[in-house]
């Protein structure tokens, strides 16, 4: 019997989205848009102690290669030829840091992630070192001095793990985000891999300088971070090798872009004052500022949108960061059990209608933009005895759409020229109810890209786009005009501003719970350094107490 006929179409590129959560790679039609295959897998996330957030470097490894694999059969079993697929993109998670040695490619030490706290005294120390010059960070990286970029992630790796501050010294080391860990091994690892990153996943190293476009030898030596270990620096669309392993090999690997600037790509906001919001992990709102690198007076910071080939020029972005968004749904899920899905929020939620005062500020690492105060720690208040699991579901959807008001507000005095409509893509987008709160919340419409997938379409975009490659025309009026679902506000302005006012009350009493001397930070010597005759009235005045709650004379 012959073999099936295969279906004949256009180019294909094939896209790497590597998030928190989830691995997926995705093939695209070229001409369409359109996804012809994916397979996605979860990531697990390990937490050694209060505030430390890891990944296995190796499981995310993994999980690309089973995706790529799973992919290709899928097509394969619709007979779409392989061979079609011209280019692959990467998008990734951005700030997460990995050591590596070059010689066996084991990894050092576990993945650190972007929203990991660890390094809160490692920055309070690099602090004390520029007491007089607080810009001196920012003025050449966009970036606050803070537990979410990388080089102080890398900073404590050489100051703790001393696997790591060996094969530094040893000359075997490399450090590299999510990106340059995936390309090095999928472009051969230690048969000749190649070392890299592209200008926006390295905006966000606080090694970076935004304006030269390079390496910076004076944040390098600020970091005292030894400049041997880095990747080599490259455009977000050339072609960086080939793939070295697997069904693909031979196929070059030709775009990257951290996620949010995929996902600003997928959603063709290459025009100045553009932007979109992606509901994650975390929740990130981008706007495109264009050629001009513009520092914001309000919490944001300022990094690099894309640079779309060798020659082009970079255009920049201001971000508004805020660590906790579905993360908050996987823990009413995982640590109170409320959830037995984190899609149930949404029927949880509606049976509610209201949080009824219910107010949760989910500071699970901090608070990050606008605020970046790492003493702060999640709360949920107002509560009463009406309260139950489907009002605290309704306040946690809420919290989302809070914490993107705040962003969106320094975003508009940064820029001086209000969004007249916010774009939105991820996952949760899926979540109607979010995004109808969101459109009150904000009281300006909320567009839904129709494609789900912008990380992966913008990271496929570049990748067909590059020079050598040239399949996908990144002007395509397809894309431009994709089907959107539109959100209009439902609720008065005056109540969406009440509701506001009330958060912001509540973000208040979420910070300063994390000091040097809370209970998180101390020193467990101290406790047995006491003299007994403190334990002996402690004991006392508990019993006493305990007497009096329990009504016994």
């Amino acid at each position: 019997m012959a073999a099936p006929k295969k279906v004949a179409v256009g180019p294909l590129v094939g896209a790497v989205v590597q998030n928190t959560g989830s691995t997926s790679f995705l093939i695209f039609d070229s001409k369409t848009a359109e996804i012809l295959s994916k397979h996605q897998v979860e990531i697990s996330q390990e937490f050694p102690q209060e505030g430390w957030v890891e990944q296995d470097a190796k499981e995310i490894l993994q999980s690309v290669y089973e995706c790529i694999e799973k992919t290709c059969e899928k097509l394969h079993q619709v007979n779409i030829n392989i061979s079609n697929i011209k280019a692959i993109g990467v998008s990734n998670q951005r700030e997460t840091t990995v050591v590596w040695d070059r010689l066996t490619g084991e990894p050092l030490y576990n993945a650190v992630v972007w929203l990991d706290l660890r390094t809160q005294p490692t920055v309070e120390n690099l602090s004390k070192k520029i007491p007089g010059n607080n810009n001196f960070v920012k003025s050449k990286t966009g970036l606050p001095l803070s537990t979410y970029f990388s080089a102080v992630k890398l900073r404590w790796l050489l100051d703790n793990v001393k696997k790591v501050h060996n094969a530094v010294a040893e000359g075997r080391a490399l450090f590299g985000t999510i990106d340059s860990w995936l390309i090095w091994s999928l472009t051969g690892g230690v048969n000749g891999g190649v070392h890299c990153t592209d200008v926006t996943n390295a905006s966000r190293t606080m090694l970076f300088n935004i304006h030269s476009l390079e390496w910076d030898r004076e944040l390098c030596d600020f970091f005292d971070i030894p400049m041997e270990i880095l990747p080599k620096i490259f455009s977000s669309s050339e072609v960086y090798g080939k793939m070295k392993i697997g069904s693909l090999e031979g196929v070059p690997i030709s775009g990257c872009l951290g996620n949010q600037s995929a996902a600003l790509v997928g959603q063709m906001c290459f025009q100045e004052g553009q932007a979109k919001n992606t509901y994650g992990t975390g929740c990130f709102l981008l706007c495109n500022t264009g050629r001009k690198c513009v520092f914001s007076e309000h919490g944001l910071i300022t990094t690099v949108a894309y640079k779309l080939g060798k020659d082009k020029p970079v255009y920049y972005a201001l971000e508004g960061s805020v660590a906790i968004a579905g993360a908050v749904f996987r823990w009413l899920k995982d640590n109170l059990g409320i959830l037995q899905t984190s899609e149930e929020i949404e029927i949880l939620a509606k049976e509610a209608g209201s949080s009824y005062g219910c107010y949760f500020i989910p500071a699970f690492s901090g608070l990050y933009a606008p605020y970046w105060e790492p003493s702060a720690r999640g709360i949920i208040c107002g509560l009463t005895q009406f309260t139950n699991k489907s009002h605290i579901a309704f306040a946690a959807l809420e919290a989302v759409c809070f914490q993107t008001r705040e962003i969106l507000d320094a975003m508009n005095r940064d820029c001086g020229i209000p969004l007249s409509h916010l774009q939105v893509d991820g996952e949760m987008t899926n979540n109607k109810l979010l995004m109808q709160l969101q459109a009150d919340i904000l009281h300006i419409p909320v567009v839904k890209s129709s494609v789900p997938e912008t990380m992966a379409l913008g990271a496929a975009m570049v990748a067909g786009a590059a020079e050598g490659v040239g399949v996908w025309s990144l002007q395509d009026e397809n894309l431009s005009a994709m089907v959107k679902e539109r959100f209009e506000p439902q609720i008065k302005a005056t109540e969406s501003e009440i509701r506001y006012s009330r958060w912001k009350k509540a973000v208040v009493k979420s910070m300063g719970w994390v000091t040097r001397q809370s209970p998180e930070s101390a020193n467990p010597s101290i406790f047995y350094s006491l003299p007994l005759g403190f334990f002996i009235v402690s004991s006392m005045i508990m019993l006493i107490g305990a007497r009096y709650i329990s009504g016994i004379p």
